[in-house]
């Protein structure tokens, strides 16, 4: 998200351990993102759903591709990691361009870029990392690796911007998810 990470403000307002090597949280905050007006191009692959996005400061979400493989898993009963993988190197590239079309973006106008950095499947994780780090090198942009799980939680302030932390979160994604 474009902005001061809602996450890391949230991590910044519980206290740290610096002892306890659990504590792994971040303690940099990605300033050259985190600054107004800016475009981020956000790349999501953590599993079968290809995703693109631009956001801008506000936050604001200024266009969202996502292309299925519902269809591709379907005869298998279930996702099959490696044919997730496959068609996220087929379809990630024409997704973002869509995104920056829809977004009204030239790649002149992206200030940085955002992609999941995990929890998910290594395969397609490891497909949106690679292509996000390759454009964010190639344009001299930052990158930031944004927690799936986390994304899930702040995605809800596209909807109700004026929450502030702390808050809780029900996340049920995939088949990690048991409630009793």
């Amino acid at each position: 998200m474009v902005g001061l990470d809602p996450g890391a403000r949230f991590q910044e307002a519980l206290q740290r351990d610096p002892a306890d090597p659990r504590d792994r949280r971040a303690r940099q905050q990605h300033t050259a993102v985190a600054q107004p007006n800016r475009r981020v191009l956000a790349i999501e692959t953590s599993c079968d759903e290809t995703a693109a996005a631009v956001v801008t400061s506000g936050p604001r979400l200024l266009s969202n591709v996502i292309r299925s493989q519902d269809a591709l898993h379907a005869p298998y009963g279930g996702v099959v990691p490696e044919i997730a993988a496959r068609a996220h190197l087929q379809t990630l590239v024409p997704v973002i361009e869509r995104a920056l079309e829809n977004a009204g973006t030239r790649w002149e106008q992206v200030d940085g870029v955002a992609v999941t950095r995990g929890p998910g499947l290594v395969g397609c994780l490891l497909v949106g990392v690679n292509l996000g780090q390759a454009i964010a090198w190639a344009r001299k942009l930052p990158v930031i690796g944004v927690s799936h799980l986390a994304a899930h939680v702040f995605a809800g302030l596209l909807e109700e911007p004026e929450l502030r932390p702390p808050v809780l979160g029900l996340v049920v994604s995939g088949g990690h998810s048991d409630l009793i």
